[in-house]
């Protein structure tokens, strides 16, 4: 979940040389910004990412991408951003909906809804489309993996690095820990759609899976250089590769699924539950995967 609006763009206190390098950050980025103004940069960025660099749509996405970027990676370095964090009030319903909706907004606005598709056509460039019963079944066995996958992070930070997952761990506490069942739900859905609406729908078919995947870590700043950051950008990763081989609407349902397991926890009996149900699924998922690519294969003999 992006919660960027609610820190402070900087910190007042901010040391000479922390002030300097993060200045320096910004210039860095912006110059780097304004080089896609000129054709060849864009051409030989486009050699390696699918986009079209003779397009004032995708030269102005990658623009606002990199100023988005650049601002959340030299902020993250150069400035205490938990400090911010717990400075800030908890987060609510209302702070989930200010911050979700508008990335919703821009997914759809940025592939041309109502001004170049419609809303079929704008459904469909979003890989938002009626996904196969496997493709379900492989997006909830992927919620487990991934929650494996971040209590791996987190083992591994309070083992390597104990000092920055306890700060990390109290951040979230602070700013989660007041959801209750109506903000769980919310934090679940809104995060699971509009998410991947705007970085596995609208940008990743132009960014390629692991520009994306970086430019989706760079807004949970709230785990600031951790382990934790870590398992946001592996997630990011499986995501993208949800949506590469079947569609957006199974990413947001494991994107989804992902943050209601992290929102409730699990433990005791229910964790026992819930590692069967993810073999099941798990099965299944290679199943559908295994008849479909068998069906594919006989469709494409002669």
């Amino acid at each position: 979940m992006d919660i960027t609006g609610l820190a402070p763009l900087v910190s007042r206190d901010l040391s000479l040389g922390a002030r300097f390098g993060f200045d320096a950050g910004i210039i860095v980025f912006g110059i780097a910004a304004a080089g896609f103004a000129f054709r060849p940069i864009r051409r030989a960025v486009a050699s390696f990412l699918p986009f079209d660099p003779d397009n004032p749509v995708h030269a102005y996405a990658f623009v606002l991408a990199l100023i988005w970027f650049g601002f959340s990676a030299v902020q993250t370095v150069f400035t205490d951003v938990l400090v911010s964090m717990q400075a800030q009030p908890s987060v609510t319903v209302a702070d989930i909906v200010s911050n979700e909706i508008p990335l919703l907004m821009f997914g759809l606005a940025g592939v041309g809804l109502f001004m170049r598709r419609n809303v079929a056509q704008t459904a469909v460039r979003l890989g938002l489309v009626g996904p196969a019963w496997w493709h379900i079944a492989l997006a909830f066995a992927a919620v487990g993996i991934l929650v494996v996958v971040a209590f791996a992070m987190a083992w591994l930070g309070q083992d390597l690095t104990p000092g920055v997952a306890q700060r990390v761990d109290v951040t979230t506490q602070h700013l989660y820990g007041q959801l209750g069942g109506p903000g769980i739900i919310a934090l679940a859905l809104l995060p699971g759609i509009c998410e991947e609406v705007l970085f596995r729908g609208a940008l990743q078919p132009r960014f390629g899976l692991a520009v994306t995947a970086l430019l989706f870590t760079s807004i949970h700043i709230q785990y600031a250089l951790s382990f934790q950051t870590l398992a946001v950008f592996i997630s990011a990763i499986g995501l993208g590769l949800i949506r590469k081989y079947t569609n957006t609407t199974a990413s947001c349902a494991c994107h989804a699924g992902y943050n209601l397991l992290a929102g409730i926890g699990l433990g005791g009996l229910l964790l026992y539950g819930a590692a069967a149900a993810e073999l099941a699924l798990i099965a299944a998922a290679t199943y559908g995967l295994w008849t479909s690519r068998r069906r594919a294969a006989a469709a494409g003999s002669p």
